[in-house]
């Protein structure tokens, strides 16, 4: 089977755009990364930044969402005049003009799509957006897991950022919570497992050019 699409995920700070840059080098495919978010937003016509939110985390408008289901009546009713009840940002309702306020998930479904889209062109390495778990059971696909243990991955960051190592780990602990939030919410896996990709590699031990071998080697066996 010719592999024409290399997903790669990565955990923060394990090297995985390294990784990906030099595969799509070695493999003469196109790097896309920042263009899932930049073309879902150009297909809806809205703010790039507003699909960013809706893909990262909780949107302004899930949290106030949230802070309604909890607020006492009457100030969960009260609205001033002119303006529309928030709950319409959920449930997408129509506008004046045509215009249609969209919900977190509307822009989560672009983002699945445009995938999908990418792949179909071929010759590409995706980075991130979980387009191995948009993309599974895909014939000429290959999907790469890069990662390395949270001490490692600790110490890399807090070198790269000029952090303490504690700082580092903090961020390391919440960049892991985001992947597990992030899959959850958009393709429903409670929990993240080896099997979800073709090959695993550990940069604990490997070296970036070893990593991009093993791949490599995957993708032209």
């Amino acid at each position: 089977m010719k592999i024409r699409v290399i997903c790669v995920s990565r955990t923060l700070a394990a090297g995985g755009e390294e990784v990906a840059r030099t595969l799509s080098q070695r493999m003469g495919f196109r790097y896309v990364d920042e263009e899932i978010v930049a073309k879902a937003a150009e297909k809806d016509k809205v703010d790039v930044q507003l699909v960013k939110d809706a893909e990262k985390r909780q949107s302004f408008i899930d949290r106030l969402l949230e802070s309604l289901a909890v607020a006492p009546a009457p100030e969960v009713m009260a609205v001033s005049p002119g303006l529309m009840h928030p709950v319409a940002f959920s449930t997408g309702l129509e506008l004046s003009g045509g215009a249609t306020l969209r919900g977190t998930e509307h822009y989560r479904q672009l983002i699945r799509e445009v995938v999908g889209e990418t792949a179909r062109q071929g010759n590409v390495v995706i980075v991130a957006h979980a387009a191995a778990m948009a993309l599974a059971g895909e014939d000429g696909v290959l999907r790469v897991l890069v990662t390395a243990s949270p001490e490692v991955r600790a110490k890399r960051l807090a070198e790269a950022r000029k952090l303490s190592v504690e700082q580092a780990a903090a961020e390391i602990k919440d960049s892991d919570k985001s992947r597990r939030d992030y899959f959850k919410s958009f393709y429903e896996v409670r929990e993240e497992e080896p099997t979800h990709y073709d090959i695993v590699v550990n940069t604990d031990m490997l070296s970036l050019d070893q990593a991009v071998e093993a791949v490599v080697s995957a993708a032209r066996r």
